[in-house]
């Protein structure tokens, strides 16, 4: 027999009241008197568990803040939330608001119309003072947060969501020495933005493995493009006029598609080895193709799943952060791309 708010009580011996209050998230208990009714609550086995994560014991109010545009991986991500959420019975809301660009402003625009009833908040942001200040807010007004694929460590968050960004450029930069096999020659970089700490730890992974166990390789062209496709076209097509025998391409975040629109129209004699990341409907066909080598994927269907389990975790916790878990990048060449 499910345990009930007086069998917690008991346990814990404070009233049904304050029990109410902690397991509603409502205000009027102590932060000790929150830990142990939610001790209570866990031993007694009446919080529901998903993935070994307690979850609250009545339906939550979720957002998300996400800069969609046009980029096809963000609109996988947002698409995903939204599904996985509307399936679970403890969400009783899922809202997506798609952000008008990457600054700190679009962020305060768009928190301005945050709902009263939210329980908790999920962030795709730049790490900066005053993004970091927004969040701060966020989490004072009672409110759970979590990151989502690029983190910001000094926010107050419960917990990021996504992959060891460093590890995925130091992966990118492990392959692409393995792919060209001593050769010797330049590389060129697209940066999507070094504004997300994801994209500059990416970056710095892969120069590190350069430095380290290929020597040989040399990245001349370093350009940062704020994940447009229009400038990546233009900077790759530059590369490859200026490097006739450049070697290899990394794309770090999105404007891969002027990468490979540069490189189909450039037709160089020797095709630049191209890696890029995130697994979408263009960059299967580029791997299809022959114009990308490898796609290291970040999951966006198992971010989107672990995020609203994150949140409803940390709004079920006392604690403030969760046990910190990263999601495995999966590398998808021509012969292992996965069913849509």
């Amino acid at each position: 027999m499910k345990a009930t708010v007086s069998d917690i009580a008991r346990n814990c011996g404070l009233s049904t009241a304050t029990v109410d209050r902690v397991l509603n998230n409502r205000p009027g208990a102590s932060a000790a008197n929150r830990q142990r009714v939610m001790e209570a609550a866990k031993q007694l086995g009446y919080l529901p568990v998903a993935d070994q994560v307690t979850l609250p014991s009545r339906p939550a109010n979720l957002e998300f803040f996400l800069p969609i545009g046009s980029n096809a991986f963000m609109q996988d991500l947002a698409r995903h939330i939204e599904d996985y959420a509307s399936r679970l019975p403890l969400v009783a809301s899922c809202r997506i608001h798609n952000l008008a660009g990457i600054s700190p402003n679009a962020l305060q625009s768009a928190v301005e119309n945050l709902s009263l009833k939210a329980n908790g908040v999920g962030v795709i942001a730049i790490d900066h003072p005053r993004t970091r200040n927004i969040l701060r807010d966020i989490v004072e007004a009672g409110i759970r947060l979590v990151t989502l694929v690029s983190d910001i460590p000094a926010a107050p968050r419960s917990a990021y969501v996504g992959i060891d960004n460093r590890v995925a450029g130091r992966t990118a930069a492990l392959l692409m020495g393995r792919f060209l096999g001593g050769r010797e020659g330049h590389l060129a970089m697209v940066v999507g933005s070094r504004s997300y700490r994801g994209h500059e730890e990416r970056e710095m992974g892969f120069r590190s493995v350069l430095g380290e166990e290929f020597p040989n390789l040399t990245v001349t062209s370093a350009v940062e493009i704020n994940d447009e496709p229009d400038a990546s076209y233009a900077e790759t097509m530059k590369a490859l006029h200026n490097e006739p025998e450049l070697l290899g391409i990394y794309c770090v975040g999105a404007g891969r598609s002027g990468v490979a629109k540069a490189i189909r129209e450039a037709r160089p004699n020797r095709k630049p080895v191209f890696i890029c990341h995130d697994l979408t409907k263009e960059t299967r066909g580029y791997l299809v193709d022959d114009l990308a080598d490898v796609v290291i994927d970040q999951n966006a269907r198992l971010i989107a799943e672990q995020s609203v389990i994150r949140l409803l975790g940390s709004i079920a916790s006392s604690a403030p952060y969760l046990t910190r878990k990263f999601i495995e990048p999966r590398l998808i060449f021509r012969e292992n791309v996965p069913v849509q």
